[in-house]
């Protein structure tokens, strides 16, 4: 003999599964990513593919004067960016990426993987393929999102103020056209200049923790009205009206 279940608790059931099923398609798409999605926690000494794409999304902080090395290795220095990262965003800093820290990322980036406060568009105003510079398309595109994160970084610790782009990618020709140094960063796609706020006293101060290897400001000629941030081989920072 099969009893009726009282309606008040057939509602409860109800209530009960439906909530679970909105739980589960909540969780459910923070891994749907279109961009790219992490299927595995990742911790020192883990490598490949996926350790290299979390490292393009903290290359960002690795800490004052460093820059962190895209190599797909997860050693001591992607664990300290990885804590840094997670101290930024108020979460628990073990230096593990697991779902807390994917699930930030995946809330930072585009479905082009770019963050979501900058864009192609904003590091690319000279032509829409990538070529003509120093480099392969594909490579001056790559460099550029690596730019992106670092510059998503930089925003977020002056406070998540808007940061203006005025220049990011060249070719020969464009950066012939502006006057621009014969080995500029720019040829390559790994260089940014910035305009507006904030200031570029602050700009070039913070980012000397954000992977910026060349910082030039205030003080160095041809930069007084502009800050620029690059990635080169070699440290070169220099900015003397404000310090650097």
């Amino acid at each position: 003999m099969i009893r009726s279940v009282p309606r008040p608790l057939l509602t409860l059931v109800m209530l009960v599964a439906f909530l679970f099923a909105g739980a589960t398609v909540t969780a459910g798409s923070a891994h749907a990513d279109s961009c790219y999605s992490w299927g595995r926690t990742l911790s020192q000494g883990a490598s490949g593919e996926d350790v290299r794409q979390l490292q393009i999304r903290v290359a960002g902080y690795p800490g004052y004067g460093s820059v962190l090395a895209i190599d797909g290795q997860f050693g001591p220095a992607t664990k300290q960016a990885v804590v840094r990262f997670q101290q930024a965003y108020g979460l628990s800093a073990d230096g593990i990426a697991g779902p807390q820290t994917f699930g930030k990322i995946y809330a930072l980036q585009d479905a082009d993987c770019t963050p979501i406060h900058f864009a192609y568009g904003e590091l690319n105003r000279c032509n829409s393929t990538w070529a003509g510079g120093a480099v392969s398309a594909a490579v001056a595109r790559s460099n550029a999102l690596r730019l992106m994160w670092q510059l998503e970084a930089l925003r977020h610790a002056l406070g998540d103020r808007p940061i203006n782009i005025s220049s990011g990618f060249r070719s020969y020709a464009c950066n012939s056209a502006v006057g621009g140094a014969s080995s500029s960063n720019h040829l390559y796609g790994r260089a940014a200049d910035i305009t507006g706020t904030p200031s570029y006293c602050a700009i070039d101060l913070e980012a000397r923790y954000h992977g910026f290897s060349e910082i030039l400001g205030p003080g160095y000629p041809g930069h007084s009205t502009h800050a620029h941030l690059g990635d080169q081989g070699s440290r070169f920072w220099s900015a003397s009206q404000c310090g650097i």
